[in-house]
């Protein structure tokens, strides 16, 4: 089963759509990416997808069947939706929250029986929080906050999730978790669609790349053929430079402040690495 849209359009405001004709599709087991400047729809996109907002025109399809016309019960138990930004109101436990995924899963008056919480404690397993389970949510960092919605998606069962920049406001080695995970869910066949404004994480933990601009697709496919200086520059309005290592570790970082004359070695802070930057990726010197 595949998640897909079609032609979609959506607008907040009439006569100023923020996806133009947006056509895009997660298959089982992949990593798909998204990246794109502020405003330019990937949220929209994502909220579209599961089912949060319907587009003014184009559809989404959960395999054939048009998602619209599917209960949002059954929806709910194919697609998973973190999002980018979530303040807790009330002081539910850890498990609570994470138990709160399997909703889906239950009658309109039913509890959450024992194995509900056995599934929610085997999600909590899955992010290294089992340990958190009976804390406060209110109280954890906002990064520990990201890994428990995280599990909520797994406690769901969801085929398909859908995680807006769940790498944001992390240091390094919790990016590195949190990306790892993701990138993990494809051996249990889930499909995973993340947005990140860091094009290295991109390139490490991607299958698949689509990057947005203005609200439409300016280029899809494998993160190495999309994510190129050129492109970037053309999607973020500034210069980047592509730098490979000796290992074969490639990471696209701003030009700014990089010397256009600079030796590859300056521009890693190393002696022994290589740059990779097109002739127009260097600002003028």
């Amino acid at each position: 089963m595949r998640l897909s849209a079609r032609g979609l359009t959506y607008a907040y405001v009439p006569e100023k759509p923020v996806l133009r004709g947006v056509s895009v599709e997660i298959r089982p087991g992949e990593v798909l990416f998204l990246l794109g400047p502020n405003g330019s729809g990937k949220t929209t996109l994502l909220e579209c997808l599961c089912g949060l907002r319907r587009p003014l025109r184009g559809r989404v399809l959960l395999g054939e069947a048009d998602l619209y016309g599917i209960p949002r019960r059954e929806r709910a138990r194919a697609i998973g939706y973190v999002p980018q930004v979530h303040r807790p109101v009330f002081g539910y436990s850890v498990l609570e929250v994470v138990l709160m995924g399997r909703s889906p899963h239950l009658g309109t008056f039913s509890a959450p029986g024992r194995e509900d919480r056995r599934i929610a404690l085997e999600a909590l397993d899955a992010v290294g929080l089992r340990g958190f389970a009976g804390r406060p949510y209110t109280e954890l960092s906002g990064g520990e906050m990201r890994l428990v919605l995280i599990a909520r998606g797994l406690a769901q069962e969801a085929r398909f999730l859908l995680l807006d920049e769940p790498d944001a406001h992390l240091d390094p080695k919790h990016q590195h978790g949190v990306l790892s995970l993701v990138r993990g869910f494809s051996a249990r066949g889930i499909a995973t669609l993340v947005t990140t404004h860091n094009p290295t994480n991109a390139l490490l933990y991607a299958r698949r790349v689509a990057l947005l601009q203005g609200g439409s697709i300016l280029a899809h496919g494998p993160p190495e053929e999309v994510l190129t200086p050129g492109r970037l520059r053309e999607a973020y309005g500034m210069e980047f430079v592509l730098l490979v290592g000796e290992d074969g570790h490639r990471a696209l970082v701003p030009a700014q402040g990089i010397p256009a004359n600079a030796s590859a070695d300056r521009e890693r802070g190393t002696g022994s690495a290589s740059s990779q930057a097109s002739s127009e990726s260097l600002p003028a010197a």
